[in-house]
């Protein structure tokens, strides 16, 4: 099972390798849900995770609060992904997948030949919607998708359902990884009851 340790900028980078991370999600300002840190602090961790084999995922997302973004906005989160991974999500203010908007992050990001994950943006899109976001994100050379299921108001026992539907809906399409709530006492019960292969969260690791 890989674990996907969510940290704020460096300073537990190197504690949460050496308890076992397996891949690093690196954000600034969790507070808000996570924004993109500073080039320095993407810099410093890739360089320390690539010494411990520890593949580094950072947030591209220029602010906290909503994920409609302007030109300015997305110029901005293109000029960022220049890194081993991505995790972004943008939607319309009807909060609708922005297909616009994330094809001309992915043509960055492919160009890279980068990891792209597709945040927790996912979340606020209807139950239709995502099944249909499942197989246009697969069919864009997404890696995975990052969900908690529900509402982060919820604690993840009450998405538990979703997230089975979900990891159903994109079986053999694109990968999930459930994050938000997982912590080192619930995870061994959330993967058997989802049966799935990788987890996110900050405490992951104690």
């Amino acid at each position: 099972m890989i674990k996907e340790v969510c940290v704020e900028n460096f300073t537990n980078v190197p504690l949460m390798i050496e308890r076992g991370a397996d891949r690093i999600e690196l954000n600034n300002d969790l507070s808000v849900g996570g924004t993109t840190p500073s080039f320095g602090v993407i810099k410093k961790t890739v360089e320390y995770a690539h010494k411990h084999d520890v593949p580094v995922i950072v947030m591209i997302r220029p602010r906290g609060g909503n994920f409609v973004y302007s030109e300015d906005e997305l110029e901005i989160m293109i000029n960022d992904i220049h890194v081993d991974g991505v995790t972004f999500g943008c939607l319309t203010r009807e909060k609708h997948l922005d297909k616009r908007a994330m094809n001309r992050l992915f043509s960055v990001a492919h160009a890279g030949d980068l990891e792209v994950v597709m945040h927790m943006a996912f979340d606020e899109l209807t139950n239709a919607e995502q099944k249909e976001a499942i197989d246009w994100l697969s069919q864009n050379r997404v890696k995975c998708i990052l969900t908690h299921g529900g509402p982060l108001t919820q604690p993840i026992s009450h998405t538990l359902d979703h997230l089975k539907e979900v990891v159903k809906q994109a079986k053999n399409k694109i990968e999930i990884l459930p994050g938000g709530g997982i912590t080192k006492a619930n995870i061994n019960k959330i993967v058997e009851q989802i049966k799935i292969k990788q987890v996110h969260g900050t405490k992951l690791l104690g």
